[in-house]
């Protein structure tokens, strides 16, 4: 069985409209520079079974093409402040690997299908101390489908996701979000309605 890469993503998402500038990140802490944008085209299909199985224990299973960790992920539920992630590489076709398979059975044992489609025209700046990595800013404009109904939803938003160097302590974390929330909505933008791109996709 092919072993995943494992990480725990930590992260704060954010509403904003088509014609929101971005954040000014001077004062935040620890940032002292801010990368130019790298533009990558996301397209990933998101799977469950028909009844929901894996949404309802907070899991998302999906293949992604393109960025640089495109492959098939498996995020699991909600532990804290973050969420344990699995990854294996794209591979080829889209049928479901079985180490995939087999990493979803403690929460589904159904058939699994796809729910959504989720093209994304994603620009992402690395928030950096020196040369190390404090946190990554990513600014979405997200075409979604649900292709139970073939229903079509676009949107913008924001992610803010936790790097090698950010803060380790609960307390400079928080001031670190705190940080960052104040610098979004002064651009205009707003906590975000859903913590995740398929629920929005799906219309809940």
């Amino acid at each position: 069985m092919t072993e995943p890469s494992r990480s725990v993503e930590v992260e704060r998402k954010f509403d904003v409209d088509d014609s929101t500038p971005l954040p000014d990140w001077a004062g935040i802490p620890g940032v002292d520079t801010v990368t130019a944008g790298e533009v990558r085209i996301l397209d990933a299909r998101y799977f469950d079974t028909a009844d929901g199985e894996l949404a309802r224990a907070g899991v998302a299973l999906r293949r992604r093409s393109g960025g640089p960790d495109e492959g098939w992920h498996v995020k699991g539920p909600r532990q804290g402040d973050g969420r344990l992630e699995l990854g294996w590489p794209l591979g080829e076709g889209e049928e479901i690997p079985v180490s995939v398979v087999a990493a979803v059975s403690e929460w589904s044992t159904g058939v699994l299908t796809p729910l959504a489609r989720i093209r994304n025209d994603r620009t992402a700046y690395l928030l950096l101390s020196g040369s190390d990595v404090v946190a990554e800013f990513v600014d979405d404009r997200v075409r979604a489908t649900d292709l139970r109904h073939d229903v079509q939803r676009e949107w913008r938003e924001w992610e803010v996701e936790l790097g090698p160097a950010a803060p380790r302590e609960d307390a400079a974390r928080a001031a670190f979000f705190e940080a960052v929330e104040r610098a979004v909505l002064a651009a205009g933008g707003r906590p975000a309605g859903s913590d995740s791109k398929l629920a929005r996709a799906l219309g809940f």
